[in-house]
């Protein structure tokens, strides 16, 4: 029988942080109610890596991160303290940057199409005549003369490599005899260096996104599959490991063949998917996974507690010249320019194997670029999912009519799902999606940043209670044991940064005249991006001039708008400097800032904890991501990855644990009261959590209240703060409780169901409530 954890809690593992170090804290998580440690990945990844999903190595422990013996370590403790052990891994990609580390690509560079290892990798032979195109050259590295060699190359015949700069590449036999020039010896090799730009079309094996340092692998393979899992099975046959996070499924080539063969060698393990899900879209019901990782349920907790009428404001503030932005044609063009230019060998390999079958057709590159760019969901799985190929498919051909007739040539053989020129289109939407999306729109449309989170629609503005629930009762019953989560080592703004954020759709008003002020000061030359600038300095504060400044340096070039990481623009860039600068320096500047934040500093801290309370309670089980269980105020990585001080957290929650009520303030002890009091309640008595039913408050403020049973626990929040005190707050708003005693986790207070309990007396000291029925 399948395990399930209460909950999970994420630990982001480095060479400072490492598994011993990490151990040391799984008395203070058993203590906070945590029922599994959730792990970032731990198999041996480039050296120096901070994140770990750069794989080089999948038959040992990362060394920096303790190694094997480590995580028994680890495993044993948490075993002692009765937690489960939840590790992330990576099946799609492995790190490829410096070729040394990785003996599967140094074995493909050394002998090429003959090597051991030369079907674990997803290459294309043909298209780089032979070779394996690896795009690294820099400018002035490149040869000005036809037949030159590439500048900075150096052969060591004796070591066996070539050297570029410090990176070495192997030299396959034979091919550096006694007086060769460096010329003749590179064009002796099973690859081919090429200039660094011409990744963007040239290249010939399938990466990660835009990432060529990350060479995607074929687990639908099965010799593959095995010797990429050995020493993950392994820890399942031990027991050091109790479920799995399988990192972007979405580029496998059989997503759901790869998980029932994932469940077939772990037993049914319990295991998750970072798959992102588009509006409506529901995961395939075939697939063999407790479920996501729960951006879903973020985007719906966030959407809740935005104020809907001021969507228009908002709309006008962040638009050019008071004209919103139209969000589906926005990202149109951004998926259309990442097929075209940063993606486009991807679209170039899916036009050649549409070729081979025998069409030929000048317009067939621009036909699956369109057709791409108008996916409405990340990708189908066919032969689920294609009504979204059609759908998309109908789409590019009335936005370009031109391309209807190769759009009805190729559409035959993108529908079948066992083309091989379908199998790829399949893995390349996901890709221009999240970059088009997440990395580039999400920076590009600012009416209320605290939407534009991973796996959510920004042009979604708000939900109600009703929808809410409607939502959480399908979750109950289609997808109970599924992850939920508020923050994650990739999402865009930490929990309690889009808290306050949201905020300010309660003053839009107030809001747009604060944002007048700084633009006086500091002008940003674009509406939107100061609108994201402005949002996210207010929302993170206080925060240090480095880190705002590293933020929104990130922000603009993801943008790639007015600046970019290829082709930076030093003048932009200024314009964003001097903005933070005048934050810390500029008295009126300053003075806007900190007026803004007070003026919304206590509706933050109410989202917050109604955000947090709400996770933790709802369907599904919930995670808790590093020193979240305080305020957590940052920004996108590498600001979300800081080490996390459990010194204060032990601390806090020993005082806690011994009867401390702590203030809502700026300590944030009150978030890990909550925290706590939902983790252990959860993990103590989980009959608890058997159902769902939305509950309606009654009174003149019932819209501001977000309640729910789950069978025997009663989760109260607070909606639209500010609104609710400007009207006099819970005065006459009750709400009706089911017959017997419940007990508040939070104060202790006693209350008598089978009547309406007034809310102002239920949340008096907190804006939330979890009740227990005694």
């Amino acid at each position: 029988m399948m395990r399930i954890p209460s909950s999970t809690y994420r630990f982001q593992l480095t060479s400072e942080f490492d598994l011993d170090a990490a151990a040391e804290q799984l008395p203070y998580l058993e203590r906070l109610g945590v029922g599994w440690v959730y792990l970032s990945p731990i198999l041996q990844a480039t050296p120096g890596s901070t994140h770990g999903y750069d794989v080089v190595d999948p038959s040992r422990v990362d060394d920096e991160r303790g190694g094997r013996e480590a995580l028994e370590r680890f495993s044993a403790k948490a075993r002692e303290l009765g937690l489960g052990v939840l590790v992330d891994i990576v099946p799609n990609h492995m790190g490829v940057g410096t070729p040394r580390d990785n003996p599967w690509w140094w074995d493909v560079l050394a002998h090429g199409r003959d090597a051991a290892h030369a079907e674990s990798f997803d290459i294309d032979w043909e298209a780089g005549g032979g070779k394996l195109l690896i795009p690294t050259v820099g400018d002035d590295d490149m040869p000005r003369e036809r037949g030159a060699a590439i500048a900075n190359v150096t052969v060591d015949a004796e070591a066996g490599v070539l050297r570029y700069h410090s990176t070495e590449y192997p030299l396959a036999e034979g091919s550096a005899p006694d007086g060769a020039s460096v010329r003749e010896v590179l064009d002796n090799q099973h690859y081919q260096l090429i200039h660094w730009r011409q990744g963007d079309t040239r290249l010939n094996y399938r990466r990660f996104f835009t990432i060529t340092s990350l060479a995607g692998i074929r687990v639908e393979d099965d010799d593959v599959f095995e010797e990429a899992h050995e020493e993950i099975f392994d820890w399942m046959r031990h027991r050091l490991v109790d479920g799995l996070r399988i990192d972007h499924p979405d580029g496998l080539r059989d997503p759901g063949g790869y998980l029932r063969h994932l469940a077939d060698r772990t037993r049914g393990a319990y295991v998750l998917v970072e798959k992102i899900l588009e509006g409506d879209e529901s995961l395939p019901a075939d697939w063999r996974t407790a479920g996501t990782t729960g951006y879903d349920a973020l985007g719906q907790i966030d959407r809740v507690l935005v104020d809907a009428d001021a969507e228009e404001a908002l709309d006008e503030l962040a638009g050019a010249d008071g004209s919103p932005i139209d969000w589906e044609q926005l990202i149109h063009e951004a998926k259309r320019a990442v097929a075209d230019v940063s993606l486009n060998a991807e679209i170039r390999r899916i036009a050649r194997e549409l070729r081979s079958t025998g069409l030929e057709d000048s317009l067939i590159e621009d036909s699956v670029a369109e057709i791409a760019a108008h996916f409405s969901v990340y990708r189908s799985y066919l032969p689920t999912g294609a009504h979204h190929l059609a759908d998309a498919a109908l789409a590019a051909k009335e936005q370009r009519p031109d391309l209807a007739e190769p759009i009805a040539r190729i559409l035959p053989f993108l529908e079948a799902p066992e083309a091989e020129a379908a199998l790829r289109l399949q893995q390349t939407t996901g890709m221009i999606m999240a970059k088009a999306v997440e990395d580039r729109s999400f920076y590009r449309y600012a009416r209320l940043t605290s939407l534009n989170e991973v796996g959510g629609d920004p042009n979604v503005f708000s939900i109600t209670p009703e929808r809410f629930h409607e939502l959480q009762t399908a979750r109950a019953r289609d997808w109970p044991d599924a992850m939920t989560t508020l923050s994650t080592h990739d999402t865009k703004r930490g929990e309690d940064t889009r808290a306050r954020i949201t905020a300010l759709s309660e003053v839009p008003e107030f809001w747009a005249e604060s944002v007048a002020e700084l633009q006086n000061v500091a002008p940003i030359d674009d509406n939107a991006f100061a609108q994201l600038t402005w949002q996210a300095i207010v929302g993170a504060w206080p925060a240090s001039r480095e880190r705002l400044t590293a933020y929104l340096e990130k922000a603009a070039r993801e943008a790639d708008l007015h600046t970019s990481w290829t082709n930076p623009n030093e003048e932009f860039e200024e314009q964003l400097r001097s903005a933070v600068d005048a934050v810390f320096d500029n008295p009126v500047a300053s003075n806007v800032v900190q007026n803004v934040v007070a003026e919304t500093q206590s509706a933050g801290w109410s989202n917050s904890l109604t955000a947090k309370i709400v996770q933790l309670t709802m369907p599904g089980i919930p995670d808790v991501y590093q020193g979240t269980e305080l305020w957590a105020r940052t920004l996108v990585d590498p600001d979300n990855r800081q080490p996390v001080d459990y010194s204060s957290r032990t601390s806090a929650l020993d005082a806690i644990l011994h009867g401390a009520v702590p203030e809502v303030d700026d300590s944030g002890a009150a978030k890990l009261l909550v925290t706590a009091a939902c983790l252990r309640l959860r993990r103590g008595r989980p009959e608890l959590f058997t159902e769902y039913e939305g509950i309606m408050a009654n009174g003149p403020a019932s819209e501001h209240a977000l309640a729910f049973s789950r069978g025997g626990a009663i989760t109260i929040g607070t909606r639209l703060p500010i609104g609710l005190e400007q009207g006099g707050g819970w005065i006459g708003t009750t709400i009706a409780l089911p017959e017997g005693e419940w007990i508040d986790q939070l104060t202790a207070a006693v209350y008598t169901g089978g009547k309406d309990v007034p809310l102002a007396a239920i949340l008096q000291q907190y804006p939330v409530a979890l009740l227990a029925k005694s």
